[in-house]
């Protein structure tokens, strides 16, 4: 056995598939649980689960078919149907919790519809816009269109405990054997073209670190220039010891952004570089502050319009072509432009279309400028640019996170460990359009 397990050859592995298919497909079914734990265990093993009680709104062909397209997608969407009568408090967060898995959570309870996601997979707007999107429509065509767009826009991927059997339903063990059959004949492919996706998606990485580091580097040299204009010895006269810790931070943070950057394998790695730049600018505006005897500047983020302008010193209303109005740290020299009516002096870096600012040059720009302002505050500010829209997209979020940090994302087992933020709110949508708040509090 354990010679078996040990094999590294293709088609003994896939032997293994089919003969687990197979075994699946003759196990006896059994008849779902109701309550949220029996919920979460259909759930786990598929991405459709349909109460007996509310099989008349769904049949079990249509979530087989439902299930099917989920499956095909490989996102983490699951779909429940549940008769009017089922408890509604804190049905999604206990829903959520029960199952352990980051996701997008779709109930369909009498009448009513609603949904909610873990903010990895898809942003509370994004749910709410789905959701508002399908309200009136009948189970069959409501559950249809919400899963069409939903996995359109979501990011993350299917859980690895979905079987071959969908939760809806049953499927006839001679068309489970005849799919494991084909996936046995098709597996030499399969395999082959994930190995050459691989390798795409990595060239296409390291094709985008490649664009960034020429932009980091000039972010690196012009903080060394700086460090050199500075012309700062510890030792001369009037120098004190906040000077001087000023002074040690700035240098710190220049040997730190370069040791990052010399590590960078991929475009997420470059926020750390840019996070050592903005915090190296900030301690020489303070250190340039107190040689002059002036109080230390508050902490605030860098020039929106150009990071290597150190930080701002205001906030000014800009509306970016396109746009909309919004407020933008920006340096003096930027907040004086602006208030003579003159274009601010902005960041710009080649694209494939020649010099264009920062924000409308592609998403490999979101870590580098998530470094400089912060995940916080950076979506506000590029709302309506180019890669404001890119960001704010779940696809963008898989691949980056954060703007590169770390995190639990789609089909994900997170247990308990996950936002309940992302769950809250009471039960909504019903057929008259109206909300859910009768339906009290939410998951």
């Amino acid at each position: 056995m354990k010679a078996v397990l040990r094999t590294r050859s293709l088609p003994a592995l896939l032997l293994a598939v089919l003969a687990l298919v197979v075994a699946t497909a003759l196990a006896p079914g059994v008849m779902a649980a109701t309550g949220v734990s029996g919920i979460a265990e259909a759930l786990r093993k598929g991405p459709v689960h349909v109460d007996p009680a509310a099989s008349g709104q769904l049949s079990r062909a249509d979530a087989d078919r439902l299930a099917g397209r989920i499956k095909g997608a490989g996102k983490p969407l699951f779909v429940t149907v549940l008769p009017a009568g089922h408890p509604t408090a804190n049905l999604f967060s206990d829903l959520r919790t029960a199952t352990g898995i980051t996701g997008l959570y779709a109930i369909r309870l009498g009448d009513r519809f609603d949904a909610r996601a873990d903010s990895s997979v898809l942003s509370r707007t994004a749910v709410r816009n789905l959701v508002d999107s399908v309200r009136g429509e009948d189970a069959r065509t409501q559950l249809a269109d919400f899963t069409d767009r939903a996995l359109a826009n979501m990011g993350g991927r299917a859980p690895a405990s979905w079987g071959g059997r969908a939760a809806g339903g049953g499927t006839s063990g001679t068309a489970l054997i005849t799919a494991a059959v084909v996936l046995a004949v098709g597996g030499a492919g399969a395999y082959t073209l994930v190995r050459r996706n691989r390798r795409r998606r990595a060239a296409e990485r390291r094709a985008a670190l490649d664009r960034l580091r020429v932009v980091v580097d000039e972010d690196i040299t012009a903080f060394g220039e700086e460090l050199d204009r500075l012309d700062f010895h510890p030792a001369e006269p009037g120098a004190d010891d906040a000077m001087r810790a000023d002074y040690e931070r700035a240098l710190d943070s220049y040997d730190r952004a370069k040791q990052c950057m010399a590590g960078a394998r991929g475009p997420e790695d470059v926020r750390p570089v840019t996070e050592a730049l903005e915090d190296g600018r900030f301690s020489l505006a303070g250190l340039a502050a107190r040689r002059e005897g002036r109080p230390p500047p508050e902490r605030r983020p860098p020039c929106f319009f150009d990071p290597r302008h150190g930080p701002s010193v205001t906030d000014a209303a800009w509306t970016p072509p396109g746009g909309s109005l919004r407020e933008v740290p920006v340096c003096a020299a930027d907040a004086t432009r602006l208030a003579d009516g003159r274009d601010p002096v902005v960041r710009e870096v080649d694209t494939d279309h020649g010099r264009r600012p920062y924000w409308d040059a592609g998403p490999a720009y979101g870590p580098w400028a998530g470094g400089y302002f912060g995940g916080g505050i950076l979506p506000g500010l590029l709302a309506g640019t180019l890669l404001g829209s890119m960001m704010s997209t779940p696809s963008y979020a898989y691949d980056h996170g954060d703007f590169g940090a770390a995190g639990y994302q789609g089909g994900d087992v997170s247990g308990a460990d996950f936002d309940p933020g992302d769950f809250g709110g009471g039960f909504g949508g019903g057929l008259d359009g109206g909300g859910g708040g009768d339906f009290g509090g939410g998951f």
